[in-house]
Parts: structure tokens; sequence; C-alpha cells
């Protein structure tokens, strides 16, 4: 296989790979190898790797390539022959679910994932439109484009379509509205469109809001939501593709932490580990409309390797008690976070839940610091610590690594940020 240098692979994706494909840091990395909660470059030079979300529990976790191994060597074909991978794997994903949620479909990705949901919601209500909170990101098809403010009011954005409705993100921190005068504005979308004699098809929010800066959502917020959707005749949806499978520590899914059963659940990323696996499920009710004589076949959805692969992530969870992990390492690492905004002016926020987590960074003038943001990113990554940031003003670190981060791993990374930051004072 031929080994070019960074340099080389830089000057070929410029020139044969879509130009809107980005890199991350100042300098890229070349990286070749994954173990655990840590990346390596082409130099065998270990990166804490704090933000790849999809690899939930560890880089190249042993247990998860067996599993895709024994079985890819076996048998790798469709759902149209019936299989034990793809019910072993139903069963073991449904039992973490309330019992209402009782059926899968399986797909590749979160945004096929939403896709489907959406479609799922307009056949049950004969509805078009959809209810999003503002700088949600729900997937890269058209579809759910469509319903992603981050991206169609972003660069390149067509602006928001005529079925799509947006609620103001409820931020604690820079929110200026309480909780009644949000449901009062979703209310409000509503009644215009049914004085326009239409309805809803639905309602899709993360209980945790991932691209909006690793925003938590005021409590009872989905509970109250829920209510008002459900009374126009709208399905509600939670996106978990970020939050779900115990990253929150205190619950196994985002939802939970609202108290809202929904009607309708989409999973991805770390449903299988970095294996383009992920799943939708629902009630029979919603299932049944959908079942209307037009087949849903998806050629790799459910496929004894993928299924093979998401029992083992599911299994390596509650084997080594991630989600415990999540909740005490989380609570250790927002409690050193928070030591360092007493000690670092720049520090605005920090928020979160287990290890979902968001450092917002404000100027003296209390003005987003964004390019402060950027800077600290990469110096943080000379000190070999890959972070990220998000939110609309591109001023929050965001910190989402594997869910077997150790307590050992946050002071590493606490101890350097607070070099890094005292560089910026």
């Amino acid at each position: 296989m031929t080994n070019r240098s960074k340099k080389e692979l830089i000057k070929y994706r410029k020139k044969h790979l879509g130009k809107n494909l980005s890199l991350s840091y100042e300098e890229p990395l070349k990286i070749v190898k994954g173990r655990g909660q840590y990346l390596y470059d082409e130099n065998d030079i270990a990166y804490l790797d704090c933000v790849n979300n999809v690899c939930h529990v560890g880089h190249c976790q042993p247990k998860v390539v067996q599993a895709g191994q024994e079985q890819m060597a076996m048998l790798n074909t469709n759902t149209r022959y019936l299989h034990d991978n793809i019910i072993n794997y139903s069963e073991k994903l449904l039992a973490k679910f309330p019992a209402e949620l009782d059926v899968c479909f399986f797909v590749n990705s979160g945004s096929e994932a939403n896709e489907l949901a959406l479609r799922l919601a307009k056949t049950y209500t004969k509805q078009e439109d959809m209810i999003v909170i503002d700088h949600a990101y729900h997937g890269n098809t058209n579809a759910v484009i469509d319903i992603s403010p981050y991206k169609f009011n972003g660069k390149g954005g067509q602006g928001k379509p005529k079925t799509t409705h947006i609620l103001t993100m409820p931020d604690d921190y820079r929110g200026s509205k309480n909780i009644d005068e949000y449901m009062l504005e979703l209310s409000q979308i509503i009644t215009n469109l049914e004085a326009k004699g239409k309805g809803i098809a639905g309602f899709i929010a993360e209980a945790l809001l991932g691209c909006g800066g690793q925003v938590e959502l005021p409590s009872n917020y989905l509970k109250q939501a829920y209510k008002l959707v459900r009374g126009a005749g709208g399905i509600t949806i939670a996106d978990e593709v970020q939050i779900g499978f115990g990253r929150i520590g205190s619950h196994f899914w985002g939802f939970e932490s609202q108290g809202v059963v929904p009607d309708i659940v989409t999973m991805g990323k770390p449903i299988g580990n970095g294996h383009p696996l992920a799943a939708v499920v629902t009630s029979s009710k919603i299932a049944d409309s959908f079942a209307n004589g037009m087949e849903y076949f998806n050629t790799f959805g459910g496929n004894p390797v993928s299924s093979a692969i998401g029992l083992a992530v599911l299994e390596f969870i509650e084997e080594q008690n991630l989600q415990e992990n999540a909740l005490e390492v989380g609570n250790y690492f927002l409690a050193k976070l928070n030591l360092l905004k007493s000690k670092h002016k720049i520090i605005g926020d920090v928020r979160g839940r287990g290890l979902f987590i968001g450092l917002e960074l404000l100027k003296e003038s209390r003005e987003p610091a964004s390019s402060e943001a950027a800077k600290i990113v990469n110096q943080m990554k000379k000190e070999c610590i890959l972070l990220s940031t998000d939110g609309p003003y591109n001023n929050v670190i965001k910190i989402k690594p594997a869910i077997i981060f150790t307590k050992k791993d946050v002071d590493f990374v606490v101890d350097r940020l607070d070099i890094v930051l005292a560089r910026q004072e």
C-alpha cells in the first residue's frame, strides 16, 4: 500500500475529493491507528481523543472487532433471509426502551435513521410540516438538511423550507426566555398552521443539543413540548445519535433525562462503534401505518455482520458498567473544569451531563471568544489532546470522548488546558 506524505494526501484530496470535505486543525493530522481512547499518527505519537463520539466504547475495541471479523468470515447478506443475529440484536436493543417502543428498523447512518423517522411521521399523520429547534443538525440527506437550521441557515444553505418551523434554542446560559415563553412560541406555530388548515407531522429534538453548543434542555421542556405536539396530532421524535447509549451517565437515553417517552427514537454513530449501523425504534401503531404496501428494504441495514457488531457494543457497555463510568468520570470532569473556570475569566460556562460536556468561552466584553476557542483547540492538539468547537458562534469547546475515559485522562486534559488557557491571558 502506498504510504503518502501529509502534503501529498492534502494535494490529492484538494484535486480529487469534494472541496467541501474539511480537515481538522490548522496542521492536519495523518492518523494511522486507533486504540481505546487514543489515536496514533504516522510517527506513532498518541493523541488523547476527547471528541470522537463515534467510537463510543473505544477505538478498535477488541470484543467489537472480533464479533465483526468472525461473522464476516462466515456470512454477510441481506434481511430477506432468516438469521439469528438481527433477532438477537433487536431483542437486546428493545430491552433498553419503554415497552411501547417495540419495533426496530435498521439502517446505515444517523442521517438515514432521521430520514426514515420523517417518512414514518409523515405517513402516520398525513402531514408535511415539521418543528425543530434552532441550530439543530439532524443529518446530511436532502430531507434532513431541510430540518437542520445548522445547515440550511449556515454557509451555502438555502434557508428555511416552508414546511419547517424553528423554535428558539432554549439555552439557559444565553437565553432570555423562560420555559412558558418557549412553549408559547411552540403553541403559536401550531395555531398559525391550524389557521391555514394544516397540521404538523412532528417535532424532532435532542434532549441535549450537540451543534447548539452542548446545551441541556431546561427541565420539563420536552414533557411540555410533547404534550402540545401530540395535542395537535403530531409525532414526537427523539434524536439520540449524539447522546444515546449511556453517554450522559444518568440515563441510557437522553430523552429519559426529560421524563418522556417519544413516539420515534433515532440512533447512529455510537451504535456500531464506528461501523456503519443505525436504527429507528418506534411503536407498533406507527410502524403498522408505514406498512402500506410499499416494501421497505435496506440492502445493508440489519445484516448479520452489523447486527453482531451492534450486539457486541451493547454487551460491552453492560459488562464494563460504562454508563456508570460515564456518570462518575463525567461528574469528575465537570468539577475539575469548574475549578478552571474560577481561574480563567475566558471560561463563561461549564455545562453538560456525563461525558457530553461543553466549555463556552467569552471575551471580557462577554462576546463569543470564537477565534480564541479555535486557537486553544489547535494548541491542545500540540499537547496531544484532540478537541473541537461547536455552537452558533463556534466558541464552545466540545468534549465527547469514548465512555471508557478515565479520571487519569481527565487530569491530563485539565492540566494541559490550564497551561494553554494561561497563555491566552
